[in-house]
């Protein structure tokens, strides 16, 4: 019995430690670019609970600086992969979110040669299906970036406090990750010590009797 507790605890142990490689963190995209640089618009939609399965199309909407209205520019399929859908963005945006997964969190995509005209206000959707046991529930999540184009590059104190977050997220999943590990591996080798335990005495007891019936026959022969 300790033994089969012991193999159940290091599976779940194991489970727990695969999943949290998978962990999220939601930051925001810097804002501001540099004309004839490239740049990442960012877009991070963590699900709520990671161990329920989940689908996502994205869409990218622009809306440029003193207009009213947004259009689509850029869309995601799971199936169909990346399409770009507006001609001012043609050979110049790369799909740089998640990959090899439909499962997707990080909808982030990078501008090719950035031009002044790129200024305006970027809105990405997470079109989602959460897959549960009796039913799906369809979820949309939308974030906003708002991009400023400039000759040259600065160094902006949102930008600084937006990395340094990224960076004490980041490190800070990692320390809780090793307690955890620390935290399984203890009670692994606990249980593993107590099942050791467990056949030992199993074993003594099973050759003390074993004794005592041989030293009943011996007197019996007598």
């Amino acid at each position: 019995m300790a033994l089969l507790r012991f193999l159940l605890f290091s599976f779940l142990c194991t489970l727990f430690v695969y999943q949290c490689h998978g962990a999220c963190a939601e930051v925001d995209s810097d804002t501001e670019a540099v004309a004839g640089k490239g740049f990442k618009l960012g877009c991070i939609s963590c699900k709520r609970r990671s161990e329920v399965r989940g689908e996502a199309n994205i869409e990218w909407y622009f809306r440029p600086k003193g207009e009213a209205d947004f259009f689509l520019i850029y869309t995601y399929d799971k199936e169909d992969g990346p399409t770009i859908e507006n001609d001012q963005f043609a050979d110049r945006v790369d799909w740089n979110g998640s990959k090899r997964s439909k499962d997707i969190q990080d909808a982030s995509i990078y501008l090719f040669n950035v031009t002044f005209n790129d200024s305006g206000t970027y809105r990405c959707f997470f079109n989602r299906i959460l897959s549960y046991d009796n039913y799906e529930y369809n979820d949309v999540v939308s974030k906003v970036v708002h991009l400023s184009v400039v000759g040259k590059a600065t160094r902006g104190t949102a930008s600084i406090v937006s990395e340094v977050m990224m960076y004490v997220s980041i490190i800070g999943l990692q320390l809780w990750l090793l307690i955890e590990m620390i935290y399984c591996y203890r009670k692994i080798a606990a249980a593993g010590e107590e099942a050791l335990r467990e056949a030992a005495n199993a074993e003594y007891l099973a050759i003390a009797s074993e004794s005592k019936d041989n030293c009943a026959g011996v007197q019996v022969g007598e």
